[in-house]
């Protein structure tokens, strides 16, 4: 019985460490795992890195009061100073987004905007405010502001979870699928059938090898974030690890699911972009699920990448370890796990 164990042991090992070369030899495999995560986090983060609001935009329709109401604007730090437009120009500009909001000059003031655009509502604000102060508006107080930045409250830090989620998918998803489905069109797989090997070793050597390598995978997005960016992570890392590991399983589990009978990779590319781009947009990567409707949130909140991304935002910006939130995320990616390594058990083919 001992020897068997140790027989079965060392056969998973052996796989393991044909995987994890094959792994580090692929110059594009490397690229997606370390290269993509950050480059996208430094396109991003330099897009919507910190900074001072900038004045919102808008225009002035010709008119008898429009050189008035112009320079009513131009005295306001919140607004740039408008230019004077046509009628025909000023829906053009209003149509592409060029100006939030154009100033109708009539007595009083007419705003035209899109409602359904927040920055025209908020250029409504700001504009309204400029014009009613230099029409003699008097506030009834001078209010007093206390700027604060809270940790965890900038896009980036928003981001970098994000991106971690999306790179275990990624990895899971791309790094197993793709490469199993490789497998069995090389003719790799059928030689195996001559072997006493359980199909359950291969595909458990899949698992091992994405485990150990989130070593390697997470750190340097993790220290690049803090550096670059000063992302700081406010929870436990232990327990930040511990979802990783569970979240990189399960995907690389759904991989081994959505190959175990593709015959070549261009089957497995189709299936894999079927099940991860509703993820990639619809599961609060790049922004938040609350954007969404009640009814497909309910559908959102129960796909692996929405519980992973929120357990990692959960500990890196909260700071809590297991929380409510992070315990339904464990267990709805163990149920992903658990239920597509039986159902890939069951239906994995060598051929």
């Amino acid at each position: 019985m001992i020897d068997a164990v140790k027989a079965r042991l060392g056969s998973i090992w052996q796989l393991s460490m044909m995987r994890w070369r094959l792994f580090y030899r692929e110059p594009g495999t490397m690229f997606w795992t370390f290269g993509f995560p950050m480059a996208l986090s430094i396109v991003l983060g330099i897009a919507f890195r910190s900074q001072k609001p900038e004045p919102v935009v808008c225009g002035v329709l010709e008119g008898p009061r429009a050189v008035m109401i112009q320079e009513l604007l131009e005295k306001s730090v919140d607004v740039r100073k408008p230019d004077v437009l046509s009628e025909s120009a000023s829906d053009a500009q209003l149509r592409t987004g060029k100006v939030s909001l154009v100033v109708v000059p009539t007595d009083p003031p007419t705003y035209r905007l899109d409602s359904t655009r927040p920055e025209s509502r908020l250029a409504k604000a700001l504009v309204d405010d400029a014009l009613q102060r230099g029409l003699g508006r008097k506030d009834a107080f001078a209010p007093h502001s206390d700027e604060v930045t809270a940790v965890g409250s900038r896009y980036i830090d928003f981001l970098i979870p994000g991106l971690v989620g999306l790179g275990l998918m990624s990895s899971g998803l791309w790094g197993v699928g793709f490469s199993l489905a490789e497998m069995r069109t090389r003719k790799l797989l059928k030689r195996f059938v001559a072997t006493p090997m359980k199909r359950a070793d291969l595909l458990l050597s899949f698992l091992v090898v994405r485990a150990f390598s989130l070593i390697v995978e997470l750190p340097p997005l993790l220290i690049f974030a803090r550096v670059a960016f000063g992302v700081r992570m406010q929870g436990s890392i232990v327990v930040f690890a511990l979802v990783c590991l569970v979240g990189a399983l399960s995907f690389s589990v759904l991989g081994l699911l959505l190959s175990s009978r593709a015959e070549n990779p261009q089957i497995v590319s189709g299936l894999i972009n079927v099940v991860s781009f509703p993820m990639y947009l619809g599961s609060g990567v790049f922004f938040s699920t609350g954007r969404y409707p009640d009814g497909i949130r309910k559908v959102i909140d129960v796909l692996p990448l929405t519980a992973l991304v929120d357990a990692l935002r959960e500990i890196m910006n909260e700071g809590t370890a297991f929380s409510p939130l992070v315990l339904r995320a464990l267990a709805i990616l163990v149920a992903w796990g658990v239920g597509s390594f039986l159902l890939a058990l069951r239906l994995f083919r060598w051929r």
